[in-house]
């Protein structure tokens, strides 16, 4: 009996779903198209992502859902649902398996009375609870709308220190070229400085050989007069002079 019942709810399972179709509805198109991309590995088109309604379904008498009543108008027309719902208390009441007692009446009692109450109280219970709504949405959305300008701000700013990186990054190649320069006058300094020194000793060699050619002319040069001098007689003197007069004499005639 168990087993009966339970395949009967099962394949009665997709008629009641085929009845009250879900709250998410197809994307358009348009809107289809964009949303396709998001996930390479799902097929957002035939199978979106369900959405939660921000307003309850259609329904009608208070409680009956709207699609119910167009699941009867394809078979019945549109006094179809109504002769079902009228024929279905009828026969409850009419086989007493809805007993019609006291609770039935007060039931219609609160019904009424609820009905009341939602045409005199509902519209301002409902304008109060959507400006709460709107209220609390409008502080989500200004939380967002900080939260995006602080990561926007951030992302500026991120931007800002790269090209302040990039700039840092122009400045060291500068430094770079500058300590090269330096490297280079000083390498060049040094250069010159050793150029200086060899150039200094290699004009003291030189500066001391022309001391010693100028010693060795001059020792030689007096050796050499003195020789001569030596070897010149006290007769051939006075006959130089001599002769050096006479010369002198001629000259003066002249």
């Amino acid at each position: 009996m168990l087993s009966r019942l339970a395949l009967r709810v099962a394949t009665s399972r997709p008629v009641v779903l085929a009845l009250r179709s879900s709250s998410t509805t197809a994307p358009k198109p348009a809107a289809a198209a964009a949303v396709a991309k998001e996930d390479g590995e799902r097929d957002l088109v035939n199978f979106p992502r369900r959405v939660r309604p921000e307003l309850p379904d259609k329904v009608r008498l208070g409680i009956f859902p709207e699609e119910w009543f167009q699941a009867f108008y394809k078979k019945t027309g549109v006094t179809g649902p109504y002769m079902f719902g009228t024929g279905l208390l009828t026969f409850l009441f009419s086989k007493e398996i809805y007993v019609m007692e006291h609770e039935f009446y007060t039931a219609i009692t609160l019904f009424l009375f609820g009905t009341m109450l939602y045409k005199k109280v509902g519209p301002s219970l409902s304008e109060y609870l959507d400006k709460r709504i709107d209220e609390y949405e409008a502080g989500w959305a200004e939380y967002r709308g900080n939260q995006t300008d602080g990561l926007v701000a951030a992302i500026e700013e991120e931007k800002k220190q790269q090209w302040h990186a990039e700039g840092q990054q122009v400045l060291f190649d500068a430094k770079k070229e500058n300590v090269a320069l330096q490297l280079e006058a000083t390498f060049r300094e040094r250069q010159m400085t050793v150029f200086n020194e060899v150039k200094r000793r290699l004009d003291y060699q030189v500066d001391t050989q022309n001391v010693a050619q100028g010693f060795q002319q001059k020792h030689l040069v007096n050796w050499v007069v003195d020789q001569v001098q030596k070897s010149i007689t006290p007769q051939q003197e006075k006959d130089a002079i001599k002769q050096c007069l006479a010369e002198l004499k001629g000259l003066a005639k002249a």
